[in-house]
């Protein structure tokens, strides 16, 4: 797959419930449509800020069917493969084939903390071998226990749909040593949000988005400062932006991302148990960085 197909803006956009967490599909559905609007380059659905694993098997495949249907073939909808067991997340890529999915994010199998790479790499090219859909493999050691180093990468190149990486360990200095170890055979992703133009510093193709799905006219914009190397008119934007960015690198990141979600006129905070809604003192703290951030939202140029 040319990796234009592999670049950009990828918001990983939540799913929508009402109060009591049944699915709102249309608000879902509006999101899509307003995100749509600010030139991202495609989705990611179910992924971790969509409350994969809270959801029924039927529901996922629901969402993933919506997602599909409302992007109409614009941009690539790619899906998150958070499963427990590897053989859940073959049959669920294979769902998703079915469903019309353009391809995946797969994360390593999830509750299962493993301290051997073979096991790992067992897993993805596994799931790999049952769809022929292209494929990102998601690393975040801090939050799933699986550290997929810059090796195990080069050793998993020969697995033709594994065509890109959202790297997210926290450590800026695997972008540049994926890029050392294994060149221009993946398409780079970060899923740190407020790491975003420390990455671009040292050249990524994309980013999986997160407080962005709140505020995508600016994540938009600041993208494409960044891709074009406008350093000087990105940084203002980005000092800006980096409270909200910090929102994605909580625990709490899916209610802290919905709320901010919610306050801009995009959709509702409600999430799915066992997260509750926030309360009290947090509450008002993460409100104050959102009001803050909507007070004093950059003035973008007109698109032309």
């Amino acid at each position: 797959m040319a990796k234009p197909f592999w670049s950009g803006v990828f918001p990983a956009i939540t799913t929508q419930m009402h109060r009591d967490g049944s699915l709102d599909m249309e608000a879902t559905a509006n999101h899509i449509e307003a995100l749509l609007a600010s030139g991202v380059s495609g989705f990611v659905m179910l992924g971790s800020l969509g409350e994969n694993q809270m959801l029924t098997a039927e529901e996922k495949r629901s969402v993933l069917a919506l997602g599909v249907e409302v992007v109409d073939g614009r941009v690539p909808v790619l899906s998150g493969v958070a499963e427990t067991s590897t053989a859940e997340a073959v049959l669920y890529a294979q769902d998703c084939e079915r469903l019309g999915a353009d391809g995946f994010m797969v994360m390593p199998a999830m509750c299962y903390k493993t301290p051997d790479p073979a096991e790992t790499m067992a897993h993805f090219r596994t799931v790999a071998k049952s769809t022929a859909l292209p494929i990102m493999i998601y690393n975040n050691p801090i939050s799933y226990g699986n550290d997929i180093t810059p090796e195990m990468f080069e050793q998993l190149a020969s697995v033709k749909n594994f065509v890109a990486l959202k790297e997210s360990s926290g450590d800026t200095r695997r972008i540049t040593d994926l890029h050392n170890v294994c060149g221009d055979r993946y398409a780079l992703f970060t899923g740190v949000d407020p790491l975003a133009m420390e990455s671009a510093v040292l050249g990524i193709d994309g980013w999986v988005a997160g407080t962005g799905i709140a505020f995508p006219a600016e994540n938009q914009y600041l993208w494409e400062l960044m891709q074009r190397g406008e350093w000087e008119k990105a940084l203002p934007i980005y000092r800006w932006f980096t409270p909200l960015l910090h929102l994605d690198t909580s625990v709490k990141f899916v209610q802290y991302i919905k709320l901010c979600v919610q306050e801009c006129g995009l959709g509702a905070e409600w999430t799915r148990a066992p997260r509750l809604p926030l309360t009290g003192a947090e509450r008002k703290r993460v409100l104050k960085v959102i009001h803050d951030g909507i007070a004093n939202r950059p003035r973008l140029p007109k698109k032309k």
